[in-house]
């Protein structure tokens, strides 16, 4: 006897993410369909096409990841009572709160595997292509700027990628002056690679202090290096979840501002707890008096519409949290837990059996 609510409630997880699985291989067909196309005239052959679809694909997964739990929990709950297959299980003895505890426990299984797992491949695989796209720009542009004791470098460039170890900057221009702020040297070059011997330039033009040009190739030793750069430029999201404590601290050493990363840390490791969030207003739209001609349609769209809306919460708690109005770890922990709340006082005031 003591085995057979253990086995309804495997076959209740499996029917979850059975309901998940579908969803999401539906959107995520749907978005590499569509992806494939727009990324395939840009791409030399179908492969290299098909590989750039996949990268971009892990990139939306978090943003319909939460959609998805709440679509798989309504689907599984709506197959369960069009079948009896729940009357037959609050038979065997499962309460509702019973019934819905599998669905919970799948709902954060998937969170945790999404950042622990997902999370660090999708950006290790991201960060072997890095565009202006994954950086912080300032008027659409890149700018770096390096002072020390002899004095500053600076350098301006409309496009940057990578190549191995090395960073590349496309129609470059960098700006050298010394303690006193006085412009020494300025360097204009159409490629200007950075690696771990500094700054070098093919065919550069520069003007001295008096103006005078001359055109060769430059090289200048730098404290900056590629792994400098990225750290200090890419956005929050192109770190990996296990290599965000570390950084935030060494950002936090050299006075560059973490809020957003703060953020991103917090959405990572309370993302199962979003989930289990989701799965509870799923389970909270599948209840239903009607046995039959249960009206599915119409709680799906109202279920989604919720969503989006509660998409738009959680985004502006988000920035609320970037922008230091909120603490971060409040800005991410209260929008589930008030969705957690109002599920369950809808939950416990209706009664299924």
């Amino acid at each position: 006897m003591k085995s057979r609510p253990k086995i309804l409630k495997r076959f209740l997880l499996r029917r979850f993410f059975s309901g998940v699985g579908l969803v999401m291989l539906v959107v995520c067909g749907i978005i590499m369909a569509i992806t494939f196309v727009e990324r395939l005239p840009s791409n030399p052959t179908a492969l290299a096409a098909l590989a750039d679809t996949w990268r971009r694909l892990l990139e939306y997964v978090p943003m319909f990841l939460p959609l998805a739990v709440f679509m798989g929990t309504l689907l599984a709950s709506y197959n369960l009572t069009k079948s009896s297959e729940k009357i037959i299980i609050a038979s065997a003895g499962l309460s509702p709160y019973q019934m819905a505890r599998p669905f919970l426990t799948g709902a954060a299984l998937i969170g945790i595997v999404a950042t622990t797992v997902l999370n660090p491949y999708s950006v290790n695989l991201n960060s072997q292509d890095i565009t202006p796209d994954h950086l912080v720009l300032i008027d659409d542009e890149i700018w770096l700027r390096e002072s020390s004791e002899h004095g500053y470098i600076t350098m301006n460039a409309k496009n940057m990628h990578k190549s191995g170890n090395i960073l590349l900057f496309d129609n470059a221009t960098i700006y050298i002056q010394n303690s006193d702020f006085k412009l020494t040297q300025r360097v204009q070059a159409q490629t200007v690679t950075l690696s771990e011997n500094g700054l070098n330039a093919t065919k550069a033009t520069s003007w001295n202090d008096v103006g005078v040009p001359t055109v060769s190739d430059w090289h200048m030793k730098t404290l900056l290096n590629p792994q400098t750069v990225l750290d200090r430029y890419l956005q929050p999201d192109q770190i990996s979840f296990w290599e965000l404590p570390q950084f935030i601290k060494k950002m936090q050493k050299i006075g560059v501002p973490v809020r957003a990363h703060l953020v991103q840390f917090w959405t990572l490791l309370f993302l199962p707890l979003t989930m289990v969030a989701m799965a509870t207003l799923g389970v909270a739209f599948s209840q239903t008096r009607q046995r039959r001609n249960y009206s599915f349609g119409v709680k799906f769209g109202i279920g989604i519409l919720t969503c989006f809306a509660l998409y738009f919460l959680v985004n502006m708690f988000s920035a609320l949290g970037s922008t230091g109005v909120v603490p971060p770890l409040l800005a991410i922990v209260a929008p589930p837990l008030i969705i957690i709340a109002a599920s369950g006082v809808f939950i416990t005031s209706f009664d299924t059996i």
